[in-house]
């Protein structure tokens, strides 16, 4: 094996191996985020059925027909907020996953950055 051929076979040993490490990086990333958007998950169900119950309480205990309107209508309206902050929340951890994800992918041969 000439010496050109040796330094070829050692430089792509290590690109592939740079490679693998950082796709194993990011495998441990993505299960780190997998575990906090889960927690996220479960923290806003949470809070969306305390806050339902909440809701179905003061309709059981409202005075007239008007107050249940009155109950169920500032419930949807909360819900409605409560649904576009959670999105946005949720939203936001797979973002930065992404940009997380796609920072170290630069340098991985094939996928773009510089490669020579």
């Amino acid at each position: 094996m000439t010496d050109q051929a040796r330094n070829a076979a050692d430089a792509m040993t290590g690109s592939m191996k740079d490679a693998t490490d950082q796709l194993k990086a990011a495998g441990g990333k993505a299960a780190e985020t997998s575990k906090e958007l889960n927690g996220k998950i479960l923290d806003q169900a949470e809070t969306n059925v305390r806050e339902a119950f909440a809701a179905l309480r003061a309709a059981a205990s409202a005075g007239s027909m008007g107050d249940v309107l009155k109950v169920q209508g500032d419930y949807v309206r909360e819900q409605s907020a409560r649904n576009m902050e959670q999105a946005k929340e949720i939203g936001e951890i797979i973002a930065n996953f992404g940009r997380t994800a796609m920072s170290g992918m630069g340098n991985i041969p094939g996928m773009g950055g510089n490669n020579n």
